[in-house]
């Protein structure tokens, strides 16, 4: 399976550069760019007579090395041109999105052909390299978060770093609100997950007499999701405020095409689904026990509906995955409305500084396709792993029985009388990494991941809604 997986790896790898997925999203797009004026327009723009000799050219101020300005409300003119890979190239962080997306395609790739290897082949003792590949996935997209939240940490002019510590700061309030919620409302999984994780952890830990940190290593654990939220909440503050905007301007543009319409309205409401998922007697317990007039029906058991509650996240990713084009092209004709607000101001502008505010929006095109597509893949690759490392089923059946037998991490961990002690030591920590990831465990952090990543995109968007259409114009 290994040899088999690398060979496809490979083979994806050499066709990068040729059918590139990154590319092919970012480019074929209509780009505004700044359409230079001759000499004569440039006069008529600025308001200056065509000079007739020396003296008039000196008389009327063109040598003495001012920039040239032109009137705010004059008549600009903007070219559109397709969006190539060529332009696209020297764009800053365009290499490492067209590698971070390029990897996120071939980690679904060995997926994909990971669960078909088991399906047929069915082997119970070799180790799922598909985890590898998104656990990987989920690793570099924090690390994009980091790369580009680093940009409004690095700027010296602007609000952009108070924004994301003060979004830091309520989303850690939430998250450790989150936490306290009992089980019956969201069903996160987290008290069963720590409980399964202290059953494992308790046999270990005493005969080392190291009672006491079991209460440490679980309330380490919660202040760690809860710091993990507020990283989260900060590097999703502003490619939500970014995504309410490219939606309402991709709205605007697709006003006769009624079906784009209606996806775009879904794939924005699509972390409030997510929310959904996991409450209780929303979702859950409503499939379950299904009000049919007096008596009530079963209509999915709790295996299916975990098995469905997979099959939606991954269509609600791959639905925001089909509508990432217009969301793209939206943002790009922010130039074409940047120049159309310059017309309703007065006074006088620079030529270059028009330049400067068209070619600006085409040279963040790629940080605004990290901000839309970083979220939707970590969401994905963790329902990938929810799947793997949970133990459930993508068939509205019977999920394999993974989590029934539960044997204690010191019975399975044995230690041979003739072993020293770094043998020892090494079948300890073994025993004990064992007993921390339990399935239980693994199912709750990644439901927790998922589940917060949709509350944050749903709050930075929504409050990005509200800025975009009372605030901005302000």
């Amino acid at each position: 399976q290994l040899v088999v997986t690398l060979f496809t790896a490979t083979l994806m790898h050499r066709l990068a550069p040729h059918c590139s997925f990154a590319r092919w999203l970012l480019c074929n797009g209509s780009l505004f760019r700044y359409k230079h004026p001759t000499e004569e327009e440039l006069r008529a723009l600025a308001g200056k007579p065509r000079p007739r000799g020396r003296k008039d050219r000196w008389a009327n101020g063109l040598s003495d090395g001012k920039p040239l300005s032109v009137p705010r409300d004059a008549p600009f003119q903007l070219e559109t041109c397709p969006l190539t890979a060529l332009d696209a190239l020297v764009l800053r962080f365009f290499l490492e999105y067209q590698w971070f997306v390029d990897f996120a395609l071939y980690s679904g790739g060995v997926f994909l052909f990971t669960e078909a290897y088991y399906y047929v082949l069915g082997p119970t003792k070799e180790v799922n390299i598909a985890v590898f590949w998104c656990l990987l996935t989920v690793v570099f997209s924090f690390k994009v978060f980091l790369t580009v939240t680093q940009l409004y940490f690095s700027a010296k002019e602007g609000g952009e770093r108070s924004v994301c510590l003060t979004f830091a700061f309520i989303f850690l309030l939430l998250a450790m609100l989150v936490q306290v919620v009992r089980e019956e409302t969201l069903e996160l999984g987290l008290e069963p997950g720590l409980a399964s994780m202290t059953q494992n952890l308790e046999p270990i830990l005493k005969k080392q007499g190291w009672d006491w940190a079991l209460p440490v290593a679980k309330l380490t654990i919660r202040v760690g999701l809860a710091v993990v939220g507020s990283m989260l909440g900060a590097f999703l503050t502003f490619p939500g405020l970014r995504l309410a905007q490219t939606h309402r301007d991709a709205l605007t543009l697709s006003e006769d095409r009624p079906l784009l319409q209606l996806l775009l309205h879904t794939s924005f409401l699509s972390p409030l689904c997510i929310l959904w998922l996991w409450t209780k007697p929303v979702a859950r317990d409503f499939l379950h026990q299904a009000p049919m007039g007096v008596e009530t029906y079963s209509l999915l058991s709790d295996e299916a509906f975990d098995s469905l509650r997979l099959w939606v996240l991954v269509a609600l990713c791959l639905l925001r995955l089909a509508v990432t084009r217009p969301h793209l092209q939206a943002y790009l004709c922010l130039a074409k409305a940047r120049v159309e607000q310059l017309r309703k101001e007065a006074g006088r502008i620079e030529a270059c500084e028009i330049q400067q505010r068209v070619v600006r929006v085409y040279c963040y095109v790629t940080v605004v396709s990290l901000q839309y597509l970083t979220p939707l893949i970590l969401t994905l690759h963790c329902t990938l792993l929810l799947k793997t490392l949970g133990g459930y089923s993508w068939g509205l059946g019977q999920a394999p029985s993974a989590l029934m037998s539960t044997p204690s991490s010191a019975n399975a961990v044995s230690v041979g009388p003739g072993e020293d002690e770094a043998q020892q030591t090494a079948a300890q920590l073994a025993g004990a990494l064992g007993g921390l990831l339990a399935p239980l465990f693994l199912r709750s952090v990644l439901a927790y991941l998922i589940w917060w990543t949709a509350v944050c995109q749903l709050l930075s968007s929504l409050f990005g809604l509200y800025f975009h259409q009372h605030l901005a114009g302000s």
